[in-house]
């Protein structure tokens, strides 16, 4: 190769490298992220987009409340009595009218259908209900022993109160004892008085 050639590759290799360095970092970020296109980082700083739902939304409370509607009206003699008629006029109406007018003619297997949905839907609404009762309770006996300790609280602290006057008015001059030490005051002066006559008139 002539000194001519040498020097223009050389001169042109220092411009080939960058391409090079390039194209392997190309490779190793593909390596790196094989999609083109990589999902953008959720950020903690932003609230959480909520995903798509196949099942239909609904209020818990109001679920809750109707459940418990439910579940007052089945424990109820109302609904006995209701379920009662019902099931009698089913009965009679399937087997005393004529037969094009039936509607589940016997063994009254519709009947048996209807009341096992019944039964089977009453059973965790029921369920549901007393849940609700259990956590109110909860509620309710947490916040009963809260209010109790601080009763308790309130107790000692008015007990250490009362103890505190107590032993404060122990050392406060009452009006009996102010009485006696008037009275003894008062008979000490007498006295006093009394002893210097009858000293004098000794002396004379």
């Amino acid at each position: 190769m002539r000194p001519g050639d040498r020097d223009r590759a050389r001169a042109s290799a220092p411009a080939l490298r960058p391409d090079r360095s390039a194209d392997r970092a190309k490779a190793e970020s593909a390596a790196v992220h094989p999609h083109p296109h990589p999902s953008p980082r959720v950020r903690l700083d932003l609230p959480r987009v909520k995903r798509a739902r196949w099942l239909p939304e609904y209020d818990p409370e109001a679920f809750g409340r109707m459940s418990e509607r439910i579940a007052r009206f089945l424990g109820t003699g109302r609904f006995i009595v209701w379920m009662t008629v019902v099931i009698i006029v089913w009965v009679v109406w399937n087997t005393s009218v004529p037969g094009h007018l039936r509607f589940d003619n016997y063994p009254f297997i519709f009947l048996t259908l209807v009341l096992s949905l019944q039964a089977s839907y009453a059973a965790p609404l029921i369920l549901l209900a007393q849940n609700r009762q259990d956590d109110r309770d909860r509620v309710n006996l947490e916040q009963d022993r809260k209010q109790n300790e601080r009763s308790i609280a309130d107790t000692e602290y008015l007990t250490r109160e009362i103890a505190g006057l107590r032993m404060g008015l122990g050392e406060v001059a009452t009006r009996d004892w102010i009485r006696s030490e008037f009275e003894e005051l008062v008979k000490e002066l007498e006295q006093r008085r009394v002893f210097p006559a009858e000293s004098e008139e000794g002396d004379r």
